[in-house]
């Protein structure tokens, strides 16, 4: 995965007013920890960050701090809840040869089998790769697959230097067979008449002596 360079200016002032004058500037707020080192605050231009991460496992080398460049991978964005503006950014630092664990897409293509249906439970993988060389994504193919057919996270091949990272018995997908009307209407109540579990009244103080 080819680095993405971004210029990163030094962050003197926090709190809510100072990171709201930086974002009406068109930066975001970043920190940067890893590796032991002290967490370090800059800020990023946010038209070149957020094309940056329009890619999973972005790798960016983030250029002007004291010292040197350093290479990071994007931890948690956060973002506008209506605006969907980014509005501050943590980077973990990697180096290179470190090996890192990450999510990657799964991408499925092809057709199933015309009589079934695709149901996919995972549309990520955790893997474990060098920060590097981090794979865009990991293929799997279903033309064809017939109903029953069922691909299980240690069936998928994953790029060269790649190894997986989480449990291998995990269910990507499997090809199901389409429900039936009856089914359906069975899943929802509506099959029959619908039977309630008698309702247990306490009884009225008192009424367990009177009874006596």
């Amino acid at each position: 995965m080819p680095e993405v360079r971004i210029e990163a200016e030094p962050r003197t002032e926090f709190g809510k007013g100072a990171s709201r004058a930086i974002r009406r500037e068109g930066r975001v707020p970043a920190v940067m920890y890893g590796h032991g080192a002290e967490n370090r605050h800059f800020t990023l231009p946010e038209h070149e960050l957020m094309l940056a991460l329009k890619t999973p496992n972005a790798l960016i080398r983030v250029e002007g701090l004291p010292g040197r460049a350093a290479l990071a991978l994007p931890k948690a964005v956060q973002r506008h809840a209506i605006k969907g503006v980014i509005e501050h950014v943590d980077l973990i630092e990697v180096r290179s040869g470190e090996k890192v664990t990450v999510e990657i897409p799964i991408r499925v293509n092809g057709e199933v089998f015309s009589g079934g249906i695709l149901d996919q439970q995972m549309v990520q993988l955790s893997v474990e790769a060098e920060a590097t060389h981090l794979p865009d994504g990991v293929d799997v193919d279903v033309e064809g697959a017939q109903i029953g057919t069922q691909v299980f996270a240690k069936d998928l091949t994953l790029p060269k230097g790649t190894t997986l990272a989480g449990d291998p018995e995990a269910l990507v997908l499997h090809v199901i067979e389409p429900r039936s009307q009856a089914q359906f209407d069975e899943e929802i109540g509506e099959g029959g008449e619908e039977t309630e579990a008698p309702v247990e009244v306490p009884p009225a103080p008192g009424a367990a002596e009177a009874a006596e």
